[in-house]
């Protein structure tokens, strides 16, 4: 089971048919909407200010999602997938936006809905990416719009993927 753990008088909250790993780290001021993922190795660690998860959203292995105390939280809509080892810092991060593998958003960033961050792509505190664009590079920079048909069919796939896998998860027997 996962390590779920109350601190500052505060207790994550986690939705409806959701699947945690068995190492994955929730902590304090975390709501989890319905039909999330949470995978292996990922840490959100709401001790310092509030994380806030829509639903249908899927964070992958070894990412970590924290904030500054009094400064920044982080809401990330629903369908959204945050790829492998991504580092959220206190960003906002729209609804079918897709956050690729080992990228990292600091604080008070904004992602628009149905757009994309790049793997490795670095977003730098208060850069606001408007809906349906790709970004990459460091730091991200715009590389082209991308058609909202085409974002939100992505995203969504890819949302939808996780929700598959996670039941094969939880249909395992633990021993």
């Amino acid at each position: 089971m996962a390590l779920i753990k109350s601190v500052r008088g505060f207790t994550p909250q986690i939705g409806e048919d959701c699947y945690l790993s068995e190492n994955a780290t929730v902590v304090g001021d975390v709501v989890i909407g319905d039909h999330c993922s949470i995978w292996f190795n990922a840490v959100l660690r709401g001790d310092v200010n509030s994380i806030r998860i829509g639903n249908n959203v899927n964070i992958q292995d070894g990412s970590v999602l924290h904030t500054l105390y009094q400064r920044s939280t982080i809401e990330i809509g629903n369908y959204v997938s945050v790829g492998h080892n991504v580092t959220i810092h206190g960003a906002h991060v729209g609804d079918y936006a897709l956050i690729g593998m080992g990228s990292t958003l600091l604080d008070n960033a904004v992602i628009g809905e149905g757009a994309i961050v790049a793997a490795g792509a670095l977003v730098l505190s208060n850069t606001v990416i408007p809906p349906h664009t790709l970004w990459a590079g460091v730091p991200a920079k715009f590389v082209k719009e991308v058609s909202p048909e085409q974002a939100q069919g992505l995203n969504k796939k890819i949302a939808d993927g996780y929700q598959m896998y996670a039941s094969w998860y939880k249909d395992e027997k633990t021993e």
